[in-house]
């Protein structure tokens, strides 16, 4: 692109274009989608990509843990094609693990955008779908340890070749994956996505030329990273490091696996290093070296520029030094199937190793995995059934409030849990409970957020998937704040017997049988001594902290009677 000056107006237009652009095509993704992971949970992105590779645009709500690779995905396809490759009314799919470096459920869709018979540009997104084949169903397994056993991997092949469908990779597709009906129409939905945005893009390129757009483009990217390092110059210059752990990596329980970071401040750019970070492991507890540099990016951008839409000059400033080899950057043919329960870990890690700069800034750490649930099973008439939601948990107390309770981890930004009803229309569950957990946030000046209790109780035969983490290690407090609750799950059986689990693969439930998830809180901020007496009161009038947990950590003696009363 060229840098040549914009009329300002003109890249106003522009900017705001190319953002509705990303955000028409998510809305066009979301409501033609077959499976609820996509139209309700959210788990996707969109956007527009240059003939480069480079992030146009994005949409907003977009998954934070996809900053890193749509464009690394139609990088892959330019160098197999080359430019002249593509025709109109191409479309590819892409998934192939150590390219994209996530599960291979999550699918890039991405067709060329043409004017006048020139390239000019791609639309791309990504969705999780329900099902990729192999031997992995649903979230949690820890079962597979290389890539080949997790399912499908297509490089950048084109299911539409000018117009034409590939009726052989359709079949192949359609031939082996469990639940065709969802995979192919939710292929159908983001072919329809990427199809509006090419022609978004083309219009507005037909409005005021190439040569135009692309200065407004790089201007816009220029903005932004004025933008985003003139917060860095704030940060004292210095070399800040920090180190936390993962439980284990799902397979060896009694092993935890070492987070460590480096983060270097020098002027205007960020460096995050992850060359001490944990080997490899023999577990699908890995990512490609995508995932590891989408972890630095959503740290970077929540430090940086948290209100600016996404884009190529969010991320000038930031360098990542990240070796071969780590769970971060894993070489084929490692498992990826659990690519993403590491990244809130480190996320909060390279906060945690910034918070003596701008301990302004800095939250206590948060839930810190990437909890869910998957149960799968048959209906009498031999169809499959696959549930699957996600959980949230606490987040940590912040410099000058309370964490926020239920939400989310950081690296899932605005995507949602699967509303009880649907869950209990579409499958054979009840569910009985979905509350706050009380005592789970951290104490202190200002508490940590609350996880979530949540409980099923099976109808039918199925089996499932338990995997969290921070069962071991808790969301750490800052300054004085404590720890919040670990996560855990708890089996109760029809029979009345009971265990514990944090992590388990293709586990065999009955009728009857029921699965409580406690989900972690996060941590505290500040000396728990020191918060505010009336809100200790409305935290124990609310049932969010216990009279018992009140007196213990935070000094109060005043009888709960009272304080009810009073309510």
């Amino acid at each position: 692109m060229t840098a040549k000056q914009a009329d300002p107006i003109t890249v106003e237009v522009v900017r705001n274009a190319i953002v509705a652009y990303a955000d028409e095509m998510a809305e066009a993704l979301c409501k033609s989608a077959y499976n609820m992971m996509i139209y309700e949970v959210r788990d996707y992105c969109c956007g527009l990509i240059d003939i480069e590779g480079r992030m146009i645009s994005q949409n907003r709500g977009g998954l934070p843990i996809f900053l890193a690779d749509l464009g690394v995905a139609v990088e892959d396809g330019i160098r197999k094609y080359g430019l002249d490759g593509f025709s109109e009314g191409d479309v590819l799919v892409m998934n192939h693990g150590h390219i994209c470096g996530q599960h291979l459920n999550n699918v890039v869709v991405y067709a060329p955008c043409f004017h006048e018979g020139e390239l000019i540009g791609f639309a791309a997104n990504r969705a999780h779908w329900v099902d990729i084949g192999g031997g992995r169903q649903g979230f949690g397994s820890n079962a597979t340890t290389d890539i080949f056993s997790e399912g499908l991997q297509m490089r950048s092949l084109k299911i539409y070749e000018a117009g034409k469908l590939n009726e052989t990779l359709y079949q192949i597709i359609r031939d082996n994956i469990r639940y065709p009906e969802a995979s192919l129409g939710d292929l159908r939905a983001q072919v329809a996505s990427c199809q509006i945005g090419a022609k978004r893009y083309a219009e507005l390129v037909a409005r005021y030329g190439r040569e135009t757009v692309e200065q407004c483009v790089a201007t816009i990217w220029d903005h932004t990273d004025q933008a985003v390092r003139r917060v860095i110059e704030r940060i004292p210059d210095g070399v800040y490091t920090a180190e936390s752990f993962l439980d284990n990596d799902g397979r060896n329980l009694d092993t935890p696996l070492r987070i460590k970071v480096s983060v270097e401040v020098s002027g205007s750019t960020m460096t995050v290093d992850f060359s001490e970070m944990h080997p490899q492991v023999n577990s699908p507890l890995n990512s490609g070296r995508s995932g590891g540099i989408a972890a630095a990016r959503v740290a970077f951008k929540a430090l940086t520029s948290p209100e600016l839409d996404v884009n190529e000059g969010c991320f000038r400033a930031l360098n990542v030094n990240l070796p071969d080899g780590t769970i971060l950057s894993a070489k084929p043919p490692a498992a990826l199937g659990q690519w993403s329960i590491a990244l809130p870990t480190v996320i909060d890690t390279i906060l945690k190793a910034l918070a003596p700069a701008v301990p302004e800034l800095i939250p206590a750490a948060h839930k810190g995995d990437m909890g869910g649930c998957s149960f799968f099973g048959f209906y009498d008439d031999g169809s499959r059934f696959l549930l699957m939601n996600i959980f949230g948990g606490g987040w940590g107390g912040r410099p000058h409030e309370d964490g926020e309770s239920a939400a989310v981890s950081v690296c899932q930004g605005d995507v949602r849990n699967t509303p009880v009803e649907l869950q209990e229309i579409k499958y054979p569950f009840i569910i009985e409970q979905h509350a706050l957990r009380p005592d789970s946030g951290g104490p202190g000046e200002h508490r940590g957020g609350l996880g979530i209790a949540l409980t099923y109780r099976v109808l039918r035969d199925c089996r499932g998937n338990i995997n969290f983490d921070r069962t071991v290690t808790p969301p750490w407090g800052l300054h004085g704040g404590k720890p919040g609750a670990v996560s855990v799950a708890i089996i109760e059986r029809a029979d009345g017997t009971r265990e514990t689990v944090h992590k388990a693969t293709d586990v065999q439930f009955r009728p009857g049988d029921r699965v409580t998830y406690l989900t972690a809180g996060g941590g505290g901020y500040g000396d728990p001594k020191k918060r505010a007496r009336e809100l200790v009161e409305q935290d124990i009038a609310m049932g969010i902290v216990t009279p018992e947990a009140a007196r213990s950590e935070y000094g109060y003696a005043e009888a709960p009677e009272k304080i009810a009363a009073n309510s």
